[in-house]
């Protein structure tokens, strides 16, 4: 079964919104700062995402959303972050998203907790290496028929939009490994029940 990003480029229209991928070192080499989001959320929810949001008014453009996002969901010190790339908006069809990933390092990490229970469940930093490792891959198959990959790693179902940006991150950054991509899973039925996006 081929394994696709369940992203592309934007068509015309959609809202403007950014996350942020935040590589920090951690205990156990580097790792991602993501979130798992409430599940009363209108919009995905329950599911585990990187901070961000849309592109208010007040922003500057996605940096300063992505930024702002972040420290509004984790209590993130958006001062011992530097930013090092942005990347190409991605259209999120389903929720006609047009987002752009920040890429950041976590030059002066600090403790992250949900900011506000409403809006995200937990916040996790998850190992590269742990993402990564072989035995938590395999691809997650929508009712759909759309399938992409997934990770399960520390009892949290990354899938969907967000695990597509991290299956190419793993790949551009050398950290790859050989992984099962015929391992296919149906998404849980509880996660289905929470999603109304990708």
């Amino acid at each position: 079964m081929p394994v696709a990003a369940p992203f592309r480029p934007p068509p015309d229209g959609g809202r403007d919104s950014a996350v942020l991928i935040l590589v920090g070192a951690g205990h156990d080499g580097p790792d991602l700062l993501l979130t798992q989001r409430s599940p009363g959320m209108r919009r995905h929810a329950g599911q585990v995402a990187f901070p961000g949001g849309a592109v208010d008014p007040a922003d500057t453009g996605p940096v300063a959303a992505a930024l702002r996002e972040a420290v509004e969901e984790t209590g993130l010190d958006a001062s011992g972050v530097d930013v090092l790339a942005v990347l190409p908006e991605l259209f999120v069809a389903r929720s006609g998203f047009r987002v752009t990933p920040v890429i950041g390092w976590w030059r002066r990490p600090v403790a992250v907790a949900p900011a506000d229970p409403a809006e995200v469940a937990a916040v996790v930093r998850v190992p590269l290496a742990d993402l990564a490792d072989p035995a938590n891959r395999f691809v997650a198959r929508h009712p759909s028929g759309r399938a992409g990959p997934a990770f399960q790693v520390d009892g949290l179902l990354v899938w969907g939009f967000t695990a597509g940006i991290v299956d190419r991150l793993l790949a551009l950054s050398g950290r790859e490994r050989p992984w099962d991509d015929q391992r296919v899973r149906d998404l849980p039925p509880g996660v289905l029940g929470q999603a109304t996006g990708t």
